[in-house]
């Protein structure tokens, strides 16, 4: 059975943004999948320290936990929710592929030009987070790991690590699905991206100071209406789906297709030339609103209890997986 595998760190209450391009998706083709494949759902709290948390990170885990259940996920027996932590197998692979690795390659990362750009200096983890993150994906032999596109390049990483490491020692590792294989199989043309509401020319992020740019999932649902009826769109009057021209018009209809589960050419193909952009932004604001009020809902009526419960089953499972996993690399090594 193959593995499908996906995490979201805990450092702060989520955006609407991480939630419709990142959980929804995730949890839908969960939900389509379980029962022809193992769904591994790690909290990556490790990947969490790196930067700075929001709050406790212990309540945070259990509150993104409940994000997942809230956004509908159904459990059974192929759905496997674990910390990353609580698995020791993910930091000694990550060391052990650190020895695989180039620092070439590393430095080549988008991600750490970016966390890293005019800085004296910057913690050995923003470097070295791209490897942890090959490690939680070869632990468990997945074959497809749903992500956003700021992403891909860790996925090509991880595969370039594993193809070198099999080359090396043996088929070991299964080397996860091309970054178009896993676009194709999310159901999506490209990677879902939401993009911030005052400045579409960027995603949606938690750490933006303005608070008219972003929809944070406990935001009160009228609050959350009128970010979007302040949304930046444009002068052309005339909705059409072009990021590159009319990125704010083209993010609400993204936001609309993810929230209301309609395929995005069915939803373009309803608005495509409307000209009043206030009746695109009202339906969207309706729309996020009635979502927020359902999650919201739904949320209240999850206990920790129940997290926990989930929790201490998908560990058992996931330290049984990736030690079985970790021995065959140590032997490679001679360590064992």
């Amino acid at each position: 059975m193959q593995t499908i595998l996906t995490g979201i760190r805990s450092n702060s209450v989520l955006t609407l943004g991480n939630y419709l391009g990142a959980m929804l998706p995730m949890v839908r083709l969960a939900n389509k999948h379980s029962k022809d494949y193992n769904i591994n759902i790690f909290v990556p709290d490790l990947h969490s320290i790196i930067s700075d948390v929001d709050g406790d990170l212990r309540e945070n885990i259990i509150r993104t936990i409940k994000y997942y259940l809230a956004a509908g996920l159904e459990i059974n027996e192929n759905v496997h929710i674990y910390r990353q932590s609580y698995v020791p197998a993910h930091s000694e692979l990550c060391w052990i592929l650190n020895c695989v690795a180039t620092m070439g390659e590393t430095s080549r990362m988008i991600q750490y030009k970016e966390k890293s750009k005019g800085q004296e200096s910057c913690n050995v983890g923003i470097f070295d987070y791209p490897i942890l993150m090959a490690a939680d994906i070869l632990l468990y032999d997945a074959t497809y790991v749903p992500i956003g596109e700021d992403q891909f390049q860790h996925i090509e990483l991880t595969r370039n690590l594993a193809m070198r490491f099999n080359n090396r020692f043996g088929e070991i590792f299964t080397v996860p699905a091309k970054t178009a294989d896993q676009i194709k199989f999310m159901g999506v043309n490209e990677g879902i991206r939401i993009r911030d509401l005052l400045n579409p020319e960027k995603k949606m992020s938690k750490s933006t100071k303005a608070e008219n740019s972003k929809i944070m999932l406990d935001d009160e649902p009228a609050k959350a209406a009128k970010k979007i009826m302040s949304a930046t769109t444009d002068s052309l009057a005339k909705v059409k789906f072009d990021m590159f021209n009319q990125p704010g018009i083209s993010n609400l209809l993204q936001i609309k297709s993810l929230i209301s589960g309609t395929p995005l050419q069915d939803v373009i193909s309803e608005w495509v030339g409307e000209t009043r952009y206030g009746t695109l932004k009202q339906a969207v604001a309706d729309g996020v609103a009635q979502t927020l009020t359902e999650f919201q809902a739904k949320m209240a009526e999850i206990s920790d209890e129940q997290v926990y419960e989930l929790l201490e089953k998908g560990e058992k499972y996931a330290n049984e997986v990736a030690n079985a996993k970790l021995l065959e690399v140590q032997k490679a090594f001679h360590l064992r």
